[in-house]
Formats: structure tokens, C-alpha cells, sequence
């Protein structure tokens, strides 16, 4: 079922129970794909799910492999057998389009989410498809994120972000300078205990199965001009202008105008769909294809989220080669 505003949507027949439903979700399987590539996202309701354990059985129906959470930005909560909350971000906040882990080498090509709970208001995952984002964009941005890629900044720090420790789910600074050598991260420690990432990613890539251009990135994301201008005015004042959680940039470091990434946001807007969570619904997300995000919401909101289908950045005909950021705080 197509509506306008909403994703695409499907109700899956009469179940006796988990079984049953994870019986027809592997016979399903085709057709749920065939669906995926049309529309990016796939929102399908009915089914028998009320915890992370049935939540976690349905994944293994659709997902032959699991996908791992790297570098990690944000805070949730691990619920086991790789399920874990979207996120454990104030209710107030919401959280911006963006594609799981692109920053990384190696991310998800497939997301579930899972509604166990619904809020009284708002609280939607959002989507919006990626080839539509990359048809809204203008052509000169565009053409400059193809030729250049996006360069990602992180401050890794305690007191105003997560610290590396949780980051990169270690206490030795080794196992973190051999990761980001591996992983073609740019690193360098300030003070005593901070650290500074940078890392040039490709903003365009083409999926590996529909062989379609799309736009993958967290450029608008985590750019300084998407803040709250109060909380940015917050951040600049601790931290100073360099000292940010996250900024994004062209990749050959050129910084993103305000207007420059109100085209982006608009971009995503003109794209987004969303449709209102009920207990047992299940999102299934194309993580190349479309994108994700959360609205503020008001009440107990508990949706989980399991990641599979992992691919490599080099199966995407990424425009640019991953590579260390160079930038005048990376750079020595």
C-alpha cells in the first residue's frame, strides 16, 4: 500500500504465532526485496512481536548476517543477541536523515526497527529515499561532493561528547591507533586524554544490487549549520570553533556554507515519509538506499533496532577512495 507522506507499507496475513510469521517472512523474502529496491524502505505491520528476544527471531528470519555498530556516536542500550534501542537520546531532540555507520569502511545494508512500545505523540522514524535526496540536490553541490567526497571531524571527549573509550569499546589507546590505521582514519591526541579523528569518505555511491547513484553520507548530519544555533552558540563557547563533537566539510576541507547545508536538509524534507508507530511494527530499511531519522515524541517510546547484510564501501563504486583526513588540526 502506497499513500502520499507515508512509506511504503504492507500487512502481513493472519498468524497463529512467531513461528508461523517467521515461516512466512522467509518465503516472503524475494518479494520483500523486490519491494526494498523499489521503494528503499518497508514498513509492515501485523506481526506477533512483543520483546526484543521475538524481535531479535524475526531478524534471523529476514538477515543471514549480522552486522556490527562501530565507531559509535551516539548512546543506546544493548538488549543481547545484537538488538539494541535506536537510541537513548532525550525525547526532546530530534534526530537528523542520515545513513547508519557511512563513515565507516564496512556498515549495515540492512536495518529493522521494531516498535514494543509507542509514544502518546510523535516519536516516528522517518525515511526518505536516497535517489530522491540526490535528485533534489542542486547540480553544483553535487558535482563538488562527487569530485571531493566529505571529510568527517570528531572531538572524542568526556565532558562534551563520548570519550574514545565508549567510542571504540576499548582502554587502549593502542587498539585505537591500530583501528584507525586499519580503517584509514586520520587520529591525534590532544590534551590529556582527548582525542581528535578526521576522515574522508565518498558522498556519492551506486548500490551494489540496483546498480543506482545515490547520496550516502552524514555531511548535513553532523555539519555545525544543522545545530540548534543555541546549542552550537553552547558548543563553540567550551570547546571552541575546532573543538566540536562532529563537523563535516568538503573533502578537500572546504567548510560548508550555512546555505550549503540548508539545501542539503531541504533535500532530505522534499524526500521524507513517515508513518506512526503501532506495537508489533516492523520497519525494514535498505541502508543504501534510503535514510533514517527520529522525531521528538512525548510518552514511553521503545523502539528497537537489529543491523545485517554488512557491505564493504569498495562493493558501492564509492567516487572517492576512503583515506585519513588531512586538516590543520590532524595534520602535524
Amino acid at each position: 500500500m502506497i499513500e502520499p507522506g507515508r512509506p511504503a507499507t504492507l500487512r502481513a496475513p493472519a498468524l497463529t504465532g512467531l513461528a508461523d510469521a517467521c515461516a512466512w517472512l522467509q518465503e516472503a523474502r524475494p518479494a520483500l526485496r523486490s519491494l526494498l529496491d523499489r521503494h528503499g524502505a518497508l514498513s509492515l505491520s501485523g506481526l506477533p512481536i512483543e520483546d526484543t528476544e521475538d524481535f531479535a527471531t524475526v531478524r534471523d528470519a529476514l538477515v543471514d548476517e549480522r552486522a556490527g555498530y562501530k565507531e559509535k556516536a551516539t548512546p543506546r542500550s544493548a538488549f543481547g543477541n545484537d538488538v539494541f534501542s535506536s537510541t537513548d537520546l532525550p525525547p526532546a531532540q530530534a534526530i537528523r536523515m542520515h545513513n547508519e555507520n557511512s563513515y565507516t569502511l564496512t556498515f549495515p545494508g540492512l536495518l529493522l526497527f521494531c516498535c514494543l512500545e509507542a509514544p502518546e505523540e510523535g516519536g516516528a522514524t522517518p525515511v526518505a529515499d536516497c535517489r530522491e535526496v540526490l535528485a533534489h540536490l542542486p547540480e553544483h553541490l553535487v558535482r563538488r561532493f562527487r569530485e571531493h567526497g566529505w571529510l568527517l571531524e570528531r572531538t572524542y571527549s568526556d565532558c562534551i561528547s563520548l570519550g574514545w573509550r565508549e567510542a571504540f569499546a576499548t582502554t587502549e589507546k593502542a587498539q585505537v591507533e591500530r583501528y584507525c590505521d586499519e580503517n584509514r582514519i586520520g587520529y591525534q591526541w590532544t590534551g590529556e586524554d582527548d582525542l581528535r579523528t578526521s576522515q574522508l569518505r565518498s558522498a556519492v555511491v551506486t548500490h551494489p544490487r540496483t546498480g543506482q547513484e545515490v547520496w550516502f553520507n552524514h555531511a548535513a548530519f553532523w555539519n555545525e549549520w544543522s545545530l540548534d544555533p543555541e546549542v552550537r552558540d553552547v558548543l563553540v563557547s567550551e570547546a571552541g570553533p575546532q573543538g566540536l563533537p562532529f563537523n563535516t566539510s568538503l573533502g578537500d576541507g572546504t567548510p560548508l556554507s550555512p546555505d550549503d547545508v540548508r539545501e542539503l536538509n531541504r533535500a532530505y524534507e522534499k524526500a521524507t515519509v513517515r508513518r506512526r508507530w503501532a506495537p508489533g511494527d516492523l520497519l525494514i530499511v535498505d541502508n543504501v538506499l534510503s535514510t533514517h531519522g527520529r522525531d521528538p515524541f512525548r510518552g514511553d517510546r521503545r523502539i528497537a533496532v537489529a543491523m545485517g547484510e554488512p557491505l564493504h564501501v569498495e562493493s558501492c563504486a564509492p567516487t572517492v577512495a576512503p583515506a585519513p583526513g588531512r586538516t590543520r588540526e590532524i595534520a602535524v
